[in-house]
């Protein structure tokens, strides 16, 4: 399917929070959703609900709590690091992804996966989304970057996944 021939018909918006505890990252292992066949790992989030569209943050704080027990109060530099964008059959997904930190690793699981502490060494080695790979592995070249990130998915000449990255500014500021 070309991009001419997309109708889309919905956008949907998500958050992710990847929280950092030293080295180690905290993921979650998405059973009921299959990527080629198994489950995949990605970090804590879902949908935004209608009346939070305009708060995609406070979507992540309750995304985490539900799906980890933690809450705003154990968290400390959620900062929203990128944003991405993506076609999906008839749907534009917008992702509003999270980075942060917590002291606490006593994460309960819930319904929505299993929950493990990943050593950021071994993060490129688990099965996850090509969007996440590529925004993880843009992240950990400098975890440190200021600003938010704009990422697209998108294809090659030869129609393998690649990503678009653009920084977000203000135009007004320069």
């Amino acid at each position: 399917m070309t991009t001419k021939e997309v109708n889309i018909l919905e956008v949907r918006q998500m958050t992710a929070a990847y929280l950092f505890h030293g080295s180690r990252v905290l993921l979650i292992r998405k059973e009921k959703s299959q990527l080629h066949g198994e489950p995949f790992w990605s970090g804590l989030g879902g949908h935004m609900e209608a009346e939070e569209l305009n708060h995609p943050q406070a979507t992540c704080f309750r995304e985490i709590q539900e799906e980890s027990g933690l809450t705003d109060e154990d968290i400390t530099g959620l900062e929203l690091k990128y944003v991405l964008l993506r076609i999906k059959e008839r749907e534009i997904r917008q992702q509003f992804v999270y980075m942060g930190f917590t002291d606490r690793t006593d994460a309960v699981p819930s319904d929505e996966g299993e929950l493990d502490w990943i050593e950021v060494s071994e993060l490129m080695e688990l099965p996850m989304s090509a969007i996440n790979r590529f925004m993880l592995e843009h992240y950990l070249l400098s975890p440190n970057r200021e600003g938010i990130t704009v990422g697209t998915i998108t294809t090659d000449l030869e129609g393998n996944p690649c990503m678009q990255w653009a920084e977000l500014k203000d135009p007004g500021r320069f």
